[in-house]
């Protein structure tokens, strides 16, 4: 989709709603200066164009630790045998389709992909290793990082400064 479809009003919408989503409509509207029909018939077509995918609640890790452990979020290389795309397609599909990965990149150079995952403890990421590593032929090298500290997480997308309101 090019940027020509978004105007000013558009993008500055999409910087409201990478700050906080869980606003009412008329707040939205209100912080903008435009109408709620307005805010509302844009945010629509926004998620009928795909750009919205979904709204989702972030969750503070420290603060969930008390109740579930802090848990254990590793960045893991992975390298195939094979790099088919018929492979690459395969170890992909069963990596998404695994709760405990919450990123996967396809990358070049170096590894083919690069994982975000998240388990409760060491024997959960061994179980996840067995799942998505040790029981793939075409998996040639996995190298794991554990995580010591998330200095940083911000899932907005960056937007052009001069849409910005």
């Amino acid at each position: 989709m090019e940027e020509s479809v978004f105007d000013q009003l558009d993008l500055r919408l999409l910087a409201e709603l990478q700050r906080d989503a869980s606003r009412s409509n008329q707040a939205l509207a209100e912080s903008l200066g435009i109408s709620p029909a307005t805010s509302l018939r844009r945010v629509r077509r926004l998620v009928e164009l795909g750009v919205i995918e979904r709204q989702v609640a972030l969750l503070q890790p420290d603060r969930l630790a008390v109740v579930l452990g802090h848990g254990l979020t590793a960045l893991v290389e992975v390298s195939l045998d094979r790099q088919g795309q018929e492979q690459l397609d395969a170890f992909e599909a069963r990596a998404v389709a695994d709760a405990a990965v919450q990123q996967c990149w396809r990358v070049s150079p170096g590894p083919d992909f690069v994982l975000v995952v998240a388990v409760c403890d060491m024997p959960g990421y061994q179980a996840l290793a067995q799942r998505l590593f040790t029981q793939d032929a075409n998996v040639r090298n996995v190298r794991a990082f554990f995580s010591l500290k998330r200095a940083k997480f911000e899932p907005a997308q960056p937007l052009p400064d001069r849409w910005r309101g």
